[in-house]
This record gives structure tokens, C-alpha cells and sequence, in this order.
């Protein structure tokens, strides 16, 4: 006997709707300890109203579910063992094995994503299912979990197949894996073309129920040149017996392959990357020291979730047990994280081939440009755009038409996972990203960009003695005082001092920098004159949120320079400040 299909759907939704009710249930003693007056008022009232929603949403779907439960037929009489014609010999033969299991470490934090695939699978409606992420958040793992879920779990397919398809693309290699699969894999069937071993593969899979498990996407896969049965889009089909499942870094594959459903695989949250960080510790390092602990939480933060680098790093400290060797660790990962054992070889290379993906040198350079600015700062995407303009790297067309090529790269860059979203107007870049950028930028020989980044470090002195030779310079939200001297720095083009405690800048300061073009000075309140030679940087594109009272200082402009002030702006075309 063999559940319908239609029953094999609820019950997996119903498994995952249970996984829910045991999150809500389990989040309910807290809840109620926010009540107050005997239950009527809130010690946090935004909190219990989400709550509240939250339960009364959940209550609609399990009714919903008890309604749908009712079945007249739940199973049929049906046999793997019924034999099959073979295709190129005409012989009669029996079924391939279902699945194969493929070996999986335990994992942490993924059931919720697992949970929804498993319903996916389970819904008529759903015919192609699309995996993303960035690289190291898990994606083929999750795919692992899923294919072995079927060894163990009754189902309504009658086979499994897992395909590695990665960067390079070959459409016979594909076949290759699915024809051993299908018992399709002598020399004689090798030898034919692609269209022929298509044809041989359609033939086999129209009459099976299967799953196509296809791991590390990079674009596009024609699955009907391949001999995949076309799984089209509603209202062409309304039930789909068969399922493709992938993963991708870039969510555009997921349109690409017309996806059904596309879900995002997340970073780890703090308490689940604690517990996978802990786990490849182990207990014989994080027990020696009452101080390790603490320490080895406080290294686990800087992977930022990121499970690849949790376990890199988790391994490379399995044999450190004194505070010391801890500390140090630290503060490498935040001085020089590609110096820490395992990140330079492993995870950053991992990363890299995203960034190569991007389909232009100038993607590429907006990209890294993002790393100068501190760890978890939450970027504005126009003031992005604006350096990204003054920069050179975006058209020379009107300013509306170079904003919508900025917005462009910057959905380029999400969609990629390389940036992340905050909300309408922010980005981010995950910790271990922009460890990987500035890793190109300042240490890749084949990348080198030249990039002096100590954003956010503290500094108080601008260490001006290692500017030369470098192109971009970001010591923004640090407490630097004062600047002085005369730098030489003929090929420096970005400049970040915003968010320091200047008050002083000495004449000559700018003297030598004659190819400068983004000049960042905003959030220095105490700053109130410019030396006179910055009027003479005609390369000059951008300069940031200057004070209000160096502006009315400020009188004689480069042939392009444009000067923001606050809630001014200044130009070579408006000599006074005017609104904006």
C-alpha cells in the first residue's frame, strides 16, 4: 500500500505547521511574563500584539488543515518491483534503487528552510524549487538532508537523482549522471550525441515520478536538451508528480529556471551559530579555562553566522586552551582574517568565486569599494551611488540615468548575496564578505587594489607615513584629532575621515594629492576651515557632508567638484548653499 499523493501533501504540511505550533508554544512562557494587571496590559505591548497576531494567523491555517483532512481513499495497492521496458534494448528490467544516501554531517539551524522545502515537495502546485544563498551558508547540505530524507521517509516517487552541475557547465555531464541512474550508462549510449541520450532520458523519466536534485547552479540549466520532462509553469500545468529542486547563489537563476518557489538560506542567528561553533570546538578546549568561553563566544560573533567559516574556525581552535592563544585569535580574525588558519585557503577562495561571477570589472570595483566601510555599518545606498559616480566606475550620462545604473549594481550585488538588504535604503556587507574584499584588495596579488582600511578601529593618529602608493583610504569613525604634514599620495582617489573628532587640518595637507576624487569630511563638528589648496583638486567629484560653517568659507571650486554640506549642497554651478 502507498498514500496517495494528495495525502502525502497534507501530511507534510501538517509536519511543518507542527514544527511552528512547537516554536510558539515553546516562546509562550516568555510572553506571558511580559503580562501585567492580571493579564489585561503588557510590560511590552509591541511585542504581545506580534504575538498575538502570530496565533491567531497560526489558528486559521490549522483549521484550514482539519478541513482539508478528510479523505475518502488514503492509499492504493502499487509495487516498485512492476517491470519496465527498456528503452534501448527493449529487455525487460527492474527499477533503479529509489535514492542513494550520501553521507551528511549533523547540522544546525536549517529546519526551518528543510521544513518548507519538505512541504513544497508535497504540493501539487509545485513543480520547481529554488535553493539560495551565499557561498558557506549551507545550501548543499540542506540539499543532502533532503535527498536522504527519502531513504527514510515514505513518498510518492519513484526515484531520486542528485546531479553536481557547478561553474562549468557541461549539459553531457548531466546526463551522464542521470542516465547511471536510470540504467543508461554503457559505452554504446556515451557515444551518442545530445540530442539522442535526450531523447533516451525522456523516455524513461515521462513515466516515473521523480526528483531532480541539482546542487550549485550558476546559471541556467535547459533541463528539456538534457531529457528532463518540461515541469511547466501554472496555468500550463496544474499538478506536477515530478520536482526539481537547486541550488544557486544568485536568486535571478531562480527566475532563470522558473522557479516555483525560491527560498533564501540564511546566516545562522547568534544561539544556533554558538551551538555549531561549540560542537567543533569541543569540550576539551572550551573546559580548560573558565575565561575560554566567553572568548570563544566572542570569536564565534565575528563569523557572522556564516556556518563554513564557524567551522573553519571551530576546528582551527579545537587545540587552543589558554585565554591568550584565544585573544590573539581574535584579534587577528579582526585585524587580518585572511591570516587565520583555514580562511585564506578555504573559505575566502569559496567566496571568491562569486565575486568573479559578477559579469563586469565594474561590479567587481563597486563591490570592493563597499569594504571601506566599517564592519556592520548599515551604508546609505544613494551616498554609495554617489561615490560610486565620483568614483568613475558608473556612465557619463545626465545624474537621474547614473542613479538608476547605481540602483542597478546595487541589485546586481544583492541579488548575488554578495550585499544585504536592510531596508529601502541601506545595505550591509556580512562580516566574512568583507573580510574576503579586503582580502582581495589589499593582499590578492592578482587583485590588489591598494586599499588602506582602518574604519572603525579606534585610531588616533591618521599614520600618514603609509599613504603612499595607495588609491583608496578609509580611517572613518575613528578619533583622529588633527591632520598634518604634506602626504604624498599622487594616485589616492577615495579619501574616508568622516566620523573622526578633527578640528584641524593644516595647509599643504591636500598638496599632493592631485588625482583625488571622492573626499569624505562629514560628522567632524568641530572641523571649521579647509586648507586653500583644496580648491585645486580639479579631479575632485565628490566631497561629502562637509559642516555648514567651512561651506561659507568655501568659495572657489574645481572644475567639477560638487561639495555636500548637511542639508547643502554646494557646486561649481551654485557658489551658496541652497536647499535639497
Amino acid at each position: 500500500m502507498k498514500r496517495l499523493h494528495q495525502v502525502q501533501g497534507w501530511l507534510s504540511r501538517v509536519e511543518a505547521e507542527e514544527t511552528e505550533v512547537d516554536k510558539l508554544i515553546k516562546d509562550s512562557a516568555q510572553e506571558i511574563e511580559k503580562l501585567c494587571l492580571g493579564g489585561y496590559c503588557s510590560w511590552n505591548i509591541k511585542s504581545s500584539y506580534k504575538y498575538g497576531k502570530k496565533i491567531a494567523q497560526k489558528l486559521q491555517v490549522v483549521s484550514k488543515l482539519k478541513e482539508e483532512g478528510c479523505f475518502p481513499t488514503v492509499a492504493e495497492i502499487w509495487s516498485r518491483e512492476d517491470p519496465m521496458d527498456e528503452p534501448i534494448t527493449g529487455e525487460r528490467i527492474l527499477p533503479q534503487i529509489v535514492v542513494d544516501e550520501r553521507p551528511c554531517e549533523p547540522t544546525v539551524g536549517l529546519e526551518t528552510t528543510f521544513d518548507a522545502v519538505w512541504r513544497y515537495l508535497g504540493e501539487k502546485q509545485v513543480g520547481v524549487i529554488g535553493l539560495y544563498g551565499m557561498g558557506g551558508v549551507g545550501k548543499t547540505t540542506l540539499l543532502t538532508q533532503i535527498n536522504n530524507k527519502f531513504v527514510d521517509v515514505s513518498n510518492d516517487f519513484d526515484i531520486v537523482m542528485w546531479v553536481v552541475v557547478s561553474k562549468d557547465l557541461q549539459l553531457e555531464k548531466i546526463q551522464e549522471n542521470i542516465g547511471r541512474k536510470i540504467g543508461l550508462s554503457d559505452e554504446s549510449w556515451r557515444s551518442k550525441s545530445l540530442e539522442e541520450k535526450a531523447m533516451d532520458i525522456f523516455k524513461i523519466l515521462r513515466r516515473k515520478r521523480f526528483v531532480l536534485l541539482l546542487d550549485d547552479i550558476w546559471e541556467r540549466v535547459d533541463l528539456v536538451k538534457v531529457g528532463v520532462p518540461p515541469l511547466s509553469s501554472p496555468p500550463l500545468s496544474s499538478s506536477f508528480t515530478s520536482k526539481v529542486v537547486f541550488t544557486t547563489r544568485f536568486v535571478e537563476v531562480c527566475g532563470h529556471m522558473e522557479a516555483h518557489r525560491k527560498l533564501k538560506v540564511e546566516c545562522l542567528a547568534d544561539e544556533e551559530a554558538w551551538k555549531l561553533f561549540r560542537s567543533k570546538v569541543g569540550g576539551d578546549a572550551l573546559d580548560n579555562h573558565p575565561e575560554i568561553p566567553e572568548l570563544a563566544q566572542t570569536a564565534a560573533k565575528e563569523c557572522g553566522g556564516l556556518p563554513l567559516a564557524l567551522i573553519t574556525i571551530g576546528r582551527a581552535m579545537a587545540c587552543k586552551k589558554t585565554p591568550a592563544e584565544w585573544r590573539y585569535a581574535i584579534e587577528v580574525l579582526r585585524r587580518s582574517a585572511h591570516e587565520f588558519p583555514g580562511l585564506g585557503k578555504e573559505v575566502y577562495p569559496l567566496l571568491k568565486f562569486s565575486y568573479d561571477s559578477l559579469p563586469s570589472c565594474t561590479l567587481r570595483a563597486c563591490l570592493l569599494y563597499c569594504s571601506l566601510f566599517p564592519e556592520d555599518y548599515n551604508i546609505p545606498k544613494k551616498h554609495l551611488i554617489d561615490c560610486w559616480i565620483g568614483e568613475g566606475f558608473l556612465g557619463d550620462d545626465d545624474v537621474g540615468g547614473t542613479q538608476y545604473q547605481g540602483q542597478h549594481h546595487v541589485g546586481v550585488l544583492l541579488h548575488a548575496c554578495l550585499l544585504e538588504e536592510e531596508d529601502d535604503d541601506f545595505v550591509k556587507m556580512h562580516d566574512v564578505i568583507r573580510d574576503m574584499t579586503l582580502w582581495l584588495a589589499c593582499e590578492f596579488d592578482k587583485e590588489k587594489e591598494n586599499f588602506l582600511v582602518r574604519a572603525g578601529t579606534g585610531m588616533t593618529e591618521p599614520g600618514v607615513g603609509r599613504w603612499e602608493g595607495v588609491r583608496r583610504i578609509s580611517l572613518m569613525e575613528n578619533q583622529i584629532n588633527s591632520l598634518s604634514g604634506s602626504p604624498t599620495c599622487p594616485h589616492l582617489l577615495t579619501l574616508f575621515l568622516n566620523r573622526n573628532d578633527l578640528s584641524s587640518i593644516t595647509d599643504g595637507f591636500f598638496a599632493y594629492m592631485s588625482s583625488l576624487r571622492v573626499l569624505n569630511l562629514s560628522n567632524n563638528d568641530s572641523l571649521r576651515e579647509l586648507p586653500a589648496e583644496i580648491s585645486k583638486l580639479v579631479s575632485l567629484h565628490q566631497s561629502s557632508k562637509l559642516n555648514k560653517g567651512v561651506a561659507e568659507r568655501v568659495q572657489v571650486f574645481g572644475e567639477h567638484q560638487m561639495f555636500e554640506l548637511g542639508e547643502y549642497i554646494l557646486s561649481p554651478y551654485n557658489s551658496s548653499a541652497s536647499g535639497i
